[in-house]
């Protein structure tokens, strides 16, 4: 049975559930098992801590468990099912809704979760059993490096949960929701996030497609240290590729692409509806065909986010409208965090629509000696314009926040 309106507000609490997921998280056993453990200065820009996966074609990196795009549908629909193995049957009621149900496009936000209501089943509210597997669905669906960035995100999270001056009781609160029933040969989607985290993946079976439009990843703070001793920076690969695209521009380039030191809120924040600009800034035609790649792996940290033949044909697409595809830049021009407030660009194309934007403030998420503003509190948006949700359904404003959703939070 699938729900047919939007959950009831949720309770948030601090039992054994919150406990067991920030341990395995901070601990980096669960989830950041990948991360190097080479230490970082978080006031300028690091070395290797986390890097790109992608190539300088834009496509993510082969790896020993590269997978086809069939491959990915099926392991993805068989860890969802595994999944609801593990649930009571009022478990299952709460996390499945039906495929059109426009609830998808009103349960996720940058707002925290005690301002926006998310879809399907608190983590922290599951069993080890249910989060070890709800957990097998994300790498299932993601490959190594976007997983590692995903469960990065949400150990920072949790790092600001046992270390910070907020009192925010949202923090580490993540949710998994299911659209659809899971299927290799038909269209359902997985919904997970939290505050700094909204993946919302239609996998499509009959069509042998996978999109992400529209995701929100997020950080704060830049970079934080696991119990483990390891040194955990989600967003350097994003910030490197970033800096890679910006630095190879030339100065007349560069004229066009800036607009200035000031950082802009979010135009098209998460969760809310949008009219995406173009024309702003410097178009795709007037890149070098290196240039071009650069900018495609800065693309493919958001929309090569599964397998390669996924993440190729996604920026194919991207890549054939690349030339009516314009990108602006704010903010600061190398990657230092000692110097500024942090970047915001805006890549906004017929089949693309991405939003960095860092954050004036650290929303009382404050610890000493971590960046948790600007650099290191980050916002940002991946759209499809011709093809958020896989067309299912249309984009509603989200409920609940109080102030614009790409202020401060």
């Amino acid at each position: 049975m699938t729900h047919e309106a939007s959950p009831p507000r949720r309770v948030f609490r601090t039992g054994r559930g919150r406990t067991a997921l920030i341990s395995a998280l901070l601990a980096g056993g669960l989830v950041l098992g990948g991360c190097s453990a080479e230490a970082a200065d978080t006031t300028t820009a690091p070395t290797s801590t986390v890097t790109s996966s992608q190539s300088a074609d834009g496509t993510a990196a082969a790896s020993a468990d590269a997978t086809t795009t069939t491959g990915t549908i099926t392991d993805s629909a068989s860890a969802a099912e595994a999944f609801l193995a593990t649930l009571t049957d009022e478990q299952r009621e709460q996390v499945k809704y039906a495929y059109d149900d426009d609830t998808k496009t009103t349960s996720w936000s940058n707002f925290p979760v005690t301002f926006v209501d998310r879809a399907g089943l608190n983590l922290t509210d599951l069993t080890d059993e249910q989060r070890t597997a709800a957990m097998a669905v994300l790498e299932s669906l993601l490959s190594d490096d976007a997983y590692a960035t995903v469960t990065g995100i949400m150990g920072g999270d949790e790092y600001l949960h046992e270390n910070s001056s907020s009192t925010e009781e949202s923090l580490g609160q993540y949710y998994i929701a299911f659209f659809g029933d899971p299927s290799d040969t038909s269209a359902w989607e997985i919904q997970f996030g939290g505050h700094h985290l909204g993946i919302n993946a239609t996998l499509d079976g009959a069509a042998n497609a996978i999109t992400f439009a529209p995701t929100h990843l997020g950080i704060q703070p830049a970079a934080y240290t696991a119990a483990d001793g390891t040194t955990v920076q989600p967003f350097d690969g994003i910030y490197t590729d970033a800096f890679a695209f910006y630095d190879s521009l030339t100065e007349d380039q560069k004229a066009k692409l800036y607009q200035g030191e000031s950082i802009p809120d979010m135009v098209c924040a998460p969760g809310s509806t949008c009219d995406f600009p173009t024309g702003t800034g410097l178009s795709g035609a007037e890149l070098t065909d290196d240039q071009r790649q650069l900018l495609l792996a800065v693309i493919a940290n958001w929309a090569g986010m599964a397998d390669d033949e996924t993440n190729a044909a996604q920026l194919a697409e991207i890549e054939a409208s690349l030339d009516t595809t314009y990108i602006d830049w704010s903010g600061a021009t190398t990657y230092d965090m000692s110097q500024g407030d942090g970047i915001y660009f805006q890549i906004s194309g017929p089949d693309v629509y991405l939003e960095f934007a860092a954050q004036r403030g650290s929303a009382g998420a404050d610890v000493d000696g971590v960046v948790t503003s600007g650099w290191g509190h980050v916002h940002t948006i991946y759209r499809d314009p011709t093809n958020d949700y896989a067309g299912s359904v249309t984009q509603q404003a989200a409920t609940g926040g109080g102030t614009p959703a790409g202020a401060g939070r």
